[in-house]
């Protein structure tokens, strides 16, 4: 068991830990984001909040979202460890090289990742901590079951100009940072090969602005929709 230890602790051991979280959450992300979408449903929010409600009750749902939880912490703790050896390191003539030949992304995945770990604490304190520990959120019935109107919620919040910019810079340093972990991710994991490599590199680039893209049309759709009712 101690050389298990010893690998996960060291720089490989490290990177590895952070390629699968980071995949995970990947994956969580494409999940989170077809939920969301139905926002867009014109039907009052009833899909929405019965999705949510789904998501917040189910049992299976709920233990995943433990491992959502643990991945997240992981994820960001691996990342600074990291971070700190990089910059430690830099000091070395292997390191200064290796540095100075990286792109933007890969020298500031610290900023990134801090950026979108503050986006994450106001995107739960706004919607998780509400509906978990408040009663803010207003409660509605559909066919006889109540639950929390997250709908409405979402309109709350999107209507707050602040919010909706917080958000937007946070997808941003979201899309800069998948531009460098999805195909960092990939290599790290030994999945590197010159037919494969370009196909990896391309799906990288379409998941990185695709996916914060369609999650930046949620808060701005809202604020112009508010908006045009005054």
């Amino acid at each position: 068991m101690r050389w298990l230890i010893d690998f996960l602790t060291s720089s490989i051991g490290k990177k590895l830990i952070m390629s699968l979280t980071g995949l995970f959450l990947c994956s969580f992300l494409v999940i989170h984001l077809i939920g969301n979408l139905q926002l867009f449903i014109p039907d009052g929010g009833e899909k929405f909040n019965v999705y949510a409600k789904f998501m917040t009750s189910n049992p299976l749902i709920k233990f995943i979202s433990v491992g959502l939880y643990a991945g997240i912490l992981l994820h960001a703790i691996q990342g600074i460890l990291i971070w700190m050896e990089n910059k430690k390191a830099k000091g070395s003539t292997y390191a200064v090289n290796t540095y100075d030949n990286g792109s933007w992304m890969s020298k500031n995945m610290g900023l990134l990742g801090t950026l979108i770990l503050f986006f994450l604490c106001v995107h739960m304190g706004d919607f998780w901590f509400k509906t978990k520990f408040t009663d803010q959120i207003p409660m509605v019935t559909y066919d006889g079951v109540e639950m929390k109107d997250l709908y409405t919620q979402v309109y709350t919040s999107f209507s707050k100009l602040w919010i909706v910019i917080v958000y937007l810079i946070g997808l941003v340093a979201l899309a800069l940072h998948l531009l460098h972990g999805f195909e960092s991710a990939f290599t790290t994991l030994g999945i590197r090969h010159k037919k494969y490599t370009p196909l990896i590199k391309l799906s990288g680039i379409a998941f990185s602005i695709t996916i914060p893209l369609l999650y930046a049309l949620i808060p701005l759709w809202v604020l112009v929709k508010n908006a045009a009712n005054y």
